[in-house]
């Protein structure tokens, strides 16, 4: 921690909770907002589905790379100076996507985007465990979720009102004007949470050091995979959304927002009770729940898409309760992964949020399109991608005993 810790925000902490989901929100909101509008685009720019699918995946492959420096560089330079700068490349990304006239333009821009929206909740764990304790940090943590939780809601519904009023232009607009107004906030506000004493050298064997202890520790990855893999059982959902909601559940792009409503609130519920186990039960007692609420969620999920066909009726809820228990894990993770390396809180996060990253890269890419065509090939799917992390945390908690 910082040793002026408690001098660096003297706001009320949800303040400093909110700035930051702010912040973290940009990944998914850039990805959110524009998925109404892939039809449009695509008629636009004459692109294949193909073609659609690789703006998603550039932007995640980007996204993944990335995150593998955001990290190490805030342990160097600082956490505040790495944020600014990101949000910038951002906003400028995102000028690109709005005045591309080519497909091929367009995924160039988009991995603009992904190159530089990572650096908020890489930095924003890293700016947490740097200004609280680990109990009070998991409670901030879980109201940086439950804030976070609103973008995914949100920005489908925002997406497609501009897209079907304004044009799909208008949405990567809205984007360059949300990183700018960002960044004048964080100019503004954000403290630099990462004492002198506490920097890194930037320097490419130093460096290389750090990234050889995290990757050849076993326990320390199986962490990582235990918090990251069983979140992508919920977001294959969300990128396969369109063949989903539209082709499976029947659902108008206009309802698409039932499902994002109940599966943020599932979030937002599952984060909100993190922050009340924090400090009265162990973490790895909160880890085991939110792994069965998941696995018996998935349970009912596969034994009605095996039964019935798909229908709006019964669909969503199964994915809102495996969303509640994603949540209810990822805080307790976070810090586990964070506190395996304390003198390297930064570059934990960010081989963190790389792992998730390119798991994500991997589900867009190769699983989702893989899968989408069927309702029951998608639950087996999540199935596969919640029982990966599963694995991970038993093998964990036969190794070494979690508190």
């Amino acid at each position: 921690m910082h040793p002026q810790a408690d001098t660096l925000w003297r706001g009320p902490r949800w303040t400093l909770s909110l700035l930051l989901a702010c912040l973290g929100m940009m990944g998914p909101f850039a990805i959110d907002t524009y998925l109404p509008a892939f039809a449009g685009i695509a008629a636009d720019l004459q692109a294949t589905p193909v073609q659609m699918q690789q703006t998603l995946s550039a932007y995640l492959a980007a996204f993944a790379v990335m995150n593998l420096f955001h990290g190490a560089l805030s342990d160097s330079v600082g956490r505040r100076p790495v944020v600014l700068v990101a949000v910038l490349v951002f906003v400028a990304g995102s000028v690109g996507c709005a005045l591309s006239s080519s497909i091929g333009q367009l995924v160039a821009f988009r991995a603009m985007q992904g190159l530089s929206a990572g650096a908020g909740m890489v930095v924003s764990r890293a700016i947490i465990r740097d200004l609280y304790p680990p109990v009070e940090a998991q409670r901030v943590m879980s109201q940086v979720t439950i804030f976070f939780g609103v973008a995914p809601a949100l920005a489908p519904l925002v997406g497609g009102w501009l897209f079907v009023h304004l044009g799909w232009h208008s949405v990567f607009w809205l984007l360059a004007g949300l990183g700018l107004l960002l960044w004048l906030m964080m100019l503004q506000r954000l403290p630099e949470s990462l004492h002198a004493s506490q920097r890194q050298p930037f320097h490419p064997a130093h460096l290389l050091r750090g990234y050889w202890q995290m990757g050849t520790s076993l326990r320390f990855l199986a962490l990582v995979v235990a918090g990251g893999v069983p979140f992508n059982g919920l977001f294959i959902y969300v990128l396969s959304s369109p063949a989903w909601l539209g082709d499976h559940l029947g659902l108008q792009p206009q309802q698409f927002f039932w499902f994002f409503v109940l599966s943020v609130s599932g979030i937002m519920g599952g984060a909100w009770w993190s922050g009340r186990l924090a400090g009265r039960v162990p973490r790895s007692r909160q880890v085991r729940q939110g792994f069965l609420i998941m696995g018996i969620s998935t349970a009912v999920n596969l034994a009605l898409n095996a039964v019935w066909a798909p229908h709006a009726a019964w669909a969503l809820w199964p994915v809102a309760c495996y969303a509640f228990g994603w949540s209810l894990i990822a805080p307790a993770l976070t810090l586990l992964v964070l506190d395996e390396v304390p003198e390297r809180r930064g570059m934990a996060s960010s081989v963190q949020a790389f792992v998730g990253a390119m798991a994500n890269a991997l589900v867009a890419g190769v699983l989702s399109p893989w899968v989408m065509g069927s309702a029951l090939s998608l639950a087996l799917a999540s199935a596969a991608l919640m029982a990966t992390g599963g694995l991970a945390w038993l093998w964990v908690k036969r190794q070494v005993a979690v508190q």
